[in-house]
């Protein structure tokens, strides 16, 4: 028996929980039917979820839109607070900031995305932003290609098997002989690099984090704008100092047990 057929699984509080996530930059408004075709929820249980999200204030109303309020920030603050994100794996991304002048990530592999934990902006505007709680498609990002160069051949092949993944450029990577080439170049090289794979305008280059004892845990990255940046030399001008900052990443790491364990503990 899995998890959700145990007596013990509160059905209620996936389908809310699955009406908040279904909101998003592209679906920044809906109707009761627009939200229950993004939830896959017969309509009377999506109505019962925004009528009561509606009343804890995370949800808005306006005619027969519904939207999000602030007050669902409120959610991911526990955890940054819980673990002392902002203390622990902030700081060596401002550094990474400061000496690349390009913006900074720490991200982990949930499903078939990335998900951003911490990002350090450098006020560029771009078409594509990120924030904590953010995901994009792993495999067409250089945060989703380390992490998986850190994973064995069979885990790589699985991945790439269950989770095709859909141009969003004309310079998307979708063949998966292709995509397990590139993981595997970044396993040798110890980083991985993407240019206008996700969206136009963004060249990346990431390495994996791993924690003795833990393994893989996430990746960080530097993120430019392409049209900044010489792609064939961008590599070799960052690599050193994405290392550095993720040895001092895993060095403070080691004393952040119970935040280790929340990145890679089951469920």
């Amino acid at each position: 028996m899995n998890d959700r057929q145990s007596s013990e699984y509160l059905s209620t509080l996936e389908k809310g929980l699955r009406v908040l996530k279904s909101f998003s930059r592209d679906r920044s408004k809906m109707t009761l039917s627009e939200v229950a075709r993004a939830t896959d929820l017969n309509p009377a249980v999506a109505r019962r979820c925004l009528i009561t999200l509606l009343e804890m204030g995370y949800v808005g109303k306006v005619d027969n839109t519904f939207f999000l309020r602030p007050q669902v920030l409120e959610l991911s603050t526990p955890f940054i607070e819980s673990f002392n994100i902002d203390n622990v794996i902030r700081p060596p991304l401002q550094k990474l900031r400061d000496q690349t002048g390009d913006s900074a990530s720490f991200a982990v592999l949930s499903g078939s995305d990335i998900l951003y934990i911490t990002h350090v902006s450098t006020y560029r505007v771009i078409r594509t932003q990120a924030a904590t709680g953010t995901r994009f498609p792993a495999l067409a990002t250089s945060l989703g290609r380390a992490i998986l160069s850190a994973h064995s051949d069979g885990d790589i092949d699985a991945f790439l098997y269950k989770y095709p993944l859909t141009a969003t450029t004309k310079y998307t990577t979708t063949d998966p002989a292709s995509l397990r080439t590139a993981i595997l170049e970044a396993r040798t090289s110890g980083f991985a690099m993407v240019s206008d794979q996700l969206d136009y305008g963004i060249t990346s280059i990431a390495c994996p984090v791993v924690v003795p004892s833990f393994g893989v845990i996430g990746a960080i990255n530097c993120s430019a704008s392409t049209g900044k940046v010489d792609t064939n030399t961008y590599p070799q001008a960052r690599a050193s100092a994405l290392f550095k900052v993720r040895d001092q990443l895993v060095n403070d790491l080691k004393d952040a047990k119970e935040l280790l364990d929340a990145i890679t503990g089951p469920g």
